[in-house]
């Protein structure tokens, strides 16, 4: 799954939606991510912003894999949210249970500092 994660971002795609649902394995153990229709080209960066910073829509990743800074509905994020999702996707499998299982998007920040 890493390895797929780093393909995408060396080759400026953020994909935006990694949950279990749209990561798929083979009977051979092949794994492949899927379900790219939120993914987006990394966008130019915007002068006066920090490097690797971007600029788009907050309603993005599936609520209980949303990393901290879109749960608070941040319009500028990085890479490190699919790095976020997968690390949730992670501990879902060590547990087998939803790491910030939240019931809205409002008390979803809140579930992820409990």
């Amino acid at each position: 799954m890493l390895v797929g994660l780093d393909y995408l971002h060396k080759n400026r795609v953020i994909h935006r939606d990694i949950k279990g649902g749209n990561i798929l394995i083979n009977r051979h153990g092949v794994l492949k991510l899927a379900d790219f229709g939120l993914a987006r080209d990394l966008a130019p960066e915007t002068p006066g912003m920090a490097e690797g910073m971007y600029r788009y829509t907050r309603k993005v990743v599936t609520r209980w894999y949303r990393a901290p800074e879109i749960a608070l509905e941040d319009s500028y994020y990085t890479t490190k949210i699919d790095v976020w999702s997968v690390g949730c996707v992670f501990a879902e499998l060590i547990s087998r249970k939803p790491l910030f299982p939240s019931s809205s998007d409002l008390n979803h920040f809140p579930t992820i500092l409990r």
